[in-house]
């Protein structure tokens, strides 16, 4: 039976025991690299999580596996308060699938790390510079209390990067664009004014991140829920 005292051998030996292959077939479906998965779910991983608490050291332990669910793993168990940006940078190496970023990225946002964004926005290897917009669509959620000029001062970020085709990296731009204009009526507007120019750009990628963040940015049930939260401030 695993637990909080259960060792990084012991919960890798588990996951083991727990490989689908249908579920590995599946995975693939959803652009989900499964060169070392095990084919255990997101919640199942979660479950697991939740069973065996945080535990910083044992999570740097899972990360030195190449096994998918054990990077997961890993990262849902470090613990935020020690995480430091020399191992957020050496994880980020590792980073080979949007949703081992996203996962990160949100642990990177709880861990304040948010001065790296600039950093890995700049380094070119695709999933790396996903983290950087992930973590600004997640800042942008759930820093509620920090001031909105801190996801402001990304958004010349965001524009100097809508001209990246690669997928998963416009996919992340646009991520980040939509959640600082839905995060309050004060950043609705640069956001808003950022999409319309990047709408009318000449280049593709360029273009359709803005579009499709204009058409959600001025959809009614976003302006309406917008108006909502200011009023009853």
């Amino acid at each position: 039976m695993i637990g909080p005292s259960s060792s990084a051998a012991e919960l890798i030996a588990h996951l083991q025991t727990l490989r689908s292959e249908e579920n590995i077939a599946g995975m693939a479906s959803f652009g989900i690299v499964t060169e070392t998965a095990l084919g255990i779910s997101n919640p199942d991983l979660q479950k697991i999580a939740r069973a065996v608490k945080r535990n910083h050291g044992r999570a740097l332990e899972l990360w030195q596996s190449n096994i998918r669910e054990a990077h997961l793993l890993a990262l849902y168990t470090a613990e935020p308060r020690k995480l430091t940006s020399d191992t957020a940078r050496t994880w980020a190496d590792d980073f080979n699938s949007w949703e081992i970023v996203d996962c990160a990225a949100d642990l990177y946002v709880e861990a304040r790390l948010e001065a790296l964004v600039p950093e890995f926005a700049a380094d070119d290897r695709e999933f790396v510079r996903r983290t950087a917009f992930a973590m600004i669509a997640g800042a942008a959620v759930h820093l509620k209390t920090e001031p909105d000029e801190m996801l402001l001062a990304w958004l010349p970020l965001i524009e100097a990067h809508a001209g990246d085709p690669r997928n998963f990296v416009r996919k992340a731009v646009n991520w980040a664009l939509r959640n600082i204009g839905k995060r309050n009526l004060h950043c609705h507007g640069p956001a808003l004014r950022l999409a319309e120019s990047l709408a009318a750009s000449d280049d593709r990628t360029a273009r359709w991140i803005g579009k499709d963040a204009v058409r959600e940015l001025t959809s009614e049930k976003v302006i309406a829920r917008l108006e909502r939260t200011s009023a009853a401030r």
